[in-house]
């Protein structure tokens, strides 16, 4: 067949086999590519048209013909043309999903397919499983994600099940596509916490509640990152799990699942304690954690540390094998003495008001107003560093001296510990593989509150929980490289979605059957943000037939 360069055609591919001949029907576009300095005409499949009906690529390949000349369509009686749904962001993230290879991943097949439509409706609009349906009836997901049947919100509610069930092989095939033949060094992992509505939810429990929310149970998630911040894995554990006990399961991982030797892992305060380096040594890993400011006072009352240690620059402490990093942050210091003083002068504007009030009511009770100020201390977790009395009608704060000279001898200094060989690994680079802990706390950051919302979490089997989170974890992947593409173009993933989401098709239909839907040029910003993603749009997508509906419509409301 003959073609022209920089324009897409339909292409058809007859193979003959025994007495039989199968016809194949690609949409393909041919582009100019400079090899070794030398313009080179190349071609790349775009679609696969060969299941659709007669009557859809033929009108597709009306669209094309009349590509430079819409108005010769609309003068066509036989020819209709209405507004069409939004195709840029979705079609979009489809390009992103298959080059990180999560669509290879979750597979092709319905459920492989429902899955990436979850993934992508979480980027694009955070919401429930019903949402996610709506969703796919105002934008062209059905044409690009070219599902075989239609769904309501209860196959993604079954889809979720399906995720929990194939998460391993999920997660071991993305890491695979990901690394290649090669295995992480260095592997970073932290836990977090959400809150839950409701309380049947299988996994919910009572713990240590990072939302803050009082009086919601909670799950505990634990997020495994490679050396880059890429998340790897996630588990959900239930609410009263402790941070300790699920980090077991993770070392197990890189020996089992992903076959790695040598590997450090990385952890926060309180991860990585006597058990887990027993864990680590057993499986030949090494670990990079920090100790708490109480191991701190205990180091240095044991002659093993000394305050002058801590200064802005690094210092290194061997002891009995285990190596320390001690650092005092300036900046940190003067943040946590400032926020401490700050603190205790909101504490004395509260006893002075109270004072006030009980000077000039004589019959308010001293004892109420005493009582708001030691509730506003225990807020301000400044119960162990004053002491609040009340006599004669006069609340005092006192303030312990000696304990906020301890106190503040600590401010900015921390103390990172670990077992690698010092012939290998110098001071910075445990410092600075430490510091990468960052990394998965912007990813919680993103999965909880900025973006992704996956709290608070609604659905109640362990199944569906489990694949609610994983959902969430693909979906931060996608936001992760929109966010590294677009960071030069000064503009937020939100917004890049959103006018992305602008580009909307049209509908052409033919007379008799036959409907297609043709993608005008995006605009400059459009272009710009479509370029840095390097994903190029069709210039016509066929009109699927397929169905999307929800079986729960909205109650009526009052304007």
């Amino acid at each position: 067949m003959l073609f022209h360069v920089g324009i897409m055609h339909v292409h058809r591919v007859k193979n003959r086999q025994g007495n039989k001949v199968y016809e194949q029907i690609l949409l393909r576009e041919s582009y100019r590519e400079r090899v070794d300095g030398k313009s080179v005409v190349k071609k790349r499949t775009l679609l696969n048209l060969t299941k659709n009906p007669p009557e859809v690529v033929a009108a597709i390949e009306l669209a094309l013909k009349h590509r430079k000349d819409l108005s010769a369509l609309t003068s066509t009686k036989d020819i209709q043309l209405r507004q069409g749904a939004s195709v840029g962001g979705v079609f979009a993230l489809l390009q992103v999903a298959r080059r990180l290879g999560i669509e290879k991943a979750l597979g092709t097949g319905q459920d492989g397919k429902l899955a990436l439509w979850q993934v992508m409706a979480r980027v694009l609009e955070q919401g429930s499983r019903l949402s996610a349906v709506r969703l796919a009836k105002t934008v062209a997901a059905a044409e690009v994600v070219c599902f075989e049947k239609g769904f309501t919100e209860d196959h993604l509610y079954e889809n979720l099940t399906w995720l929990a069930q194939n998460q391993q092989q999920i997660e071991d095939r993305l890491f695979a596509t990901r690394r290649g033949g090669t295995k992480p060094q260095l592997f970073l992992y932290d836990v977090t916490s959400s809150y839950l509505e409701g309380e049947q939810n299988a996994l919910a429990d009572w713990g240590y509640n990072r939302d803050k929310k009082r009086g919601k149970q909670q799950i505990v998630i634990g997020l495994l990152c490679d050396e880059y911040g890429e998340p790897v894995s996630t588990e959900v554990f239930a609410g009263n799990t402790c941070d300790l006990d699920t980090f077991g399961a993770q070392v197990r991982k890189a020996v089992e699942r992903f076959d790695c030797e040598r590997v450090t892992f990385v952890g926060d305060r309180g991860m990585i304690k006597s058990a887990q380096v027993e864990d680590l040594a057993k499986a030949g890993f090494h670990y990079i954690t920090a100790i708490t400011k109480p191991q701190i006072r205990a180091m240095i009352k044991k002659g093993v540390f000394q305050l002058g240690l801590f200064e802005d620059r690094l210092c290194e402490v061997l002891d009995d094998g285990v190596r320390y990093v001690l650092r005092r942050n300036p900046q940190r210091a003067q943040e946590m003495a400032s926020s401490r003083q700050s603190k205790l002068a909101a504490l004395q504007a509260l006893a002075d008001e109270r004072n006030r009030y009980l000077n000039e009511h004589a019959r308010a009770d001293q004892h109420v107003a005493w009582k708001k100020v030691i509730d506003k201390a225990g807020r301000l977790h400044l119960g162990s560093l004053v002491t609040v009395t009340c006599v004669q009608r006069r609340i005092r704060i006192e303030l312990d001296t000696e304990y906020l000279e301890q106190l503040a001898e600590l401010d900015g200094c921390y103390a990172l510990k670990s077992d690698l060989p010092a012939e290998t690994v110098d001071k910075q680079a445990i410092h600075d593989r430490y510091k990468d802990l960052a990394m998965v706390e912007w990813a919680f950051r993103t999965c909880k509150t900025t973006h992704l919302e996956v709290r608070p979490v609604f659905v109640r089997t362990e199944a569906n929980t489990r694949g609610h989170v994983l959902v969430v974890m693909l979906a931060y992947l996608l936001v992760r490289e929109l966010k590294r593409a677009w960071s030069h173009l000064d503009v937020t993933v939100r917004e890049g979605l959103t006018e992305l989401g602008r580009i909307c098709a049209m509908e052409l239909t033919i007379k008799g059957g036959g409907a297609c839907l043709r993608l005008p040029d995006p605009s400059v910003q459009g272009k710009a943000l479509l370029g840095a993603l390097k994903v190029k749009l069709p210039a016509a997508l066929p009109k699927s037939e397929v169905k999307v509906d929800t079986k729960k419509k909205l109650l009526p409301r009052k304007l």
